[in-house]
């Protein structure tokens, strides 16, 4: 200010020396100047940091001042005095309130049009995961922008999600060992809803595929829900995953028959179910002679057919075996038990 006053009394033609630290403190005042803007803007870009206590209950100090204000303003009469509140709180609030119901919206109309194709040609657990997956992520960036963008500190924020999702890890690591072999499941699909499986020591139909359970109906009618760990930990027999089956049914013939007897009669034994046999090469039925038993000679029908007919085919081809080596006149042995029953003299 002494420097202004000398230069307004030089204008005037008065006589005036010049101040010795007008220079001084003009640059004084502009490095404070420039220091406090520097200050502000730090501090605004560094807005509130969740993971600081004394951060948070700074601003949770600064909204109660600006309300009391506010507050204090409408009693008196001051309508003007609410509307820094209004700047400050309220309509940062609607923008970020709009900006995440638009993200809702953008994020079903994207998740329903990424997991219609799966659903259509691929698999309907593993569209509706895909969906489920772009949806929550759109949500969540959309979240953080937001935080970021009214000056609360996403690195913060992250920090104390982390830990505290490292505290729900220890706490479930079962349950998130079967959320991890759901993802495998879902992405490696070694099964689909629909298939029958062997698996975790049951033999099913698939009914479900969950991120954390797969569901079976069996087929006596009972509904077993199995964690997805004890599925991906172990064997995985898919029984239908191929369109066809092959049958076999063992059965023994007396010693005392004729080798080549008893192959016509088990020959036409598959000859009669040729409805349901399939041609081609490897498949149709084969006779194949196995082993020579205790009191056997053990021979194996083999008969390729759909995997929707296996088991009407497998019992069809049992009764024509004992049908044909019936009418053959060849015996099947059975186990027997000799008895032998000594007298004593005593």
């Amino acid at each position: 200010m002494a420097g202004w006053q000398w230069i307004l009394a030089q204008a005037d033609g008065a006589e005036a020396e010049p101040p010795a630290d007008a220079g001084g403190a003009d640059a004084g005042g502009a490095d404070a100047a420039v220091d406090g803007a520097a200050d502000a803007a730090g501090a605004a870009a560094g807005g509130v940091d969740p993971a600081n206590p004394d951060s948070l209950s700074a601003a949770g100090e600064a909204a109660k001042q600006d309300a009391m204000n506010a507050w204090d303003g409408l009693m008196s009469g001051d309508v003007g005095a609410a509307m820094p509140l209004f700047e400050k709180y309220l309509f940062p609030a609607l923008i970020a309130l709009a900006i995440l119901i638009i993200a809702y919206f953008v994020g079903k109309f994207l998740s329903r049009t990424a997991s219609a194709p799966i659903t259509r040609r691929v698999d309907a657990t593993l569209g509706k995961f895909i969906g489920k997956l772009i949806f929550y992520a759109i949500m969540i960036f959309a979240l953080l922008g937001v935080l970021g963008r009214y000056g609360i500190s996403v690195a913060g924020f992250a920090a104390v999600l982390a830990a505290a999702g490292f505290a729900i890890a220890m706490a479930f690591q079962g349950t998130l060992g079967n959320f991890a072999a759901g993802i495998m499941l879902l992405v490696f699909r070694p099964f689909k809803v629909g298939d029958v499986i062997n698996a975790a020591g049951i033999t099913a139909k698939v009914d479900a595929i969950d991120l954390f359970t797969t569901t079976f109906d069996t087929p006596d009618n009972r509904r077993i829900i199995v964690p997805n760990g004890q599925i991906a930990g172990g064997t995985i027999e898919n029984i239908s995953f191929h369109t066809q089956r092959r049958v076999d049914v063992t059965t023994g013939a007396d010693y005392s028959a004729s080798i080549d007897e008893t192959r016509k009669a088990l020959e036409k034994a598959a000859e009669s179910l040729g409805d349901k046999m399939i041609q081609g090469e490897g498949r149709g039925y084969q006779i194949v002679l196995g082993d020579l038993g205790d009191s056997s000679v053990n021979w194996t029908v083999r008969f390729w057919c759909n995997a929707a007919d296996f088991w009407g085919v497998k019992e069809a081809l049992t009764r024509a075996v004992k049908m044909h080596l019936d009418e053959a006149g060849i015996g099947i042995p059975f186990p027997q038990m000799d008895v032998h029953l000594t007298k004593s003299d005593d």
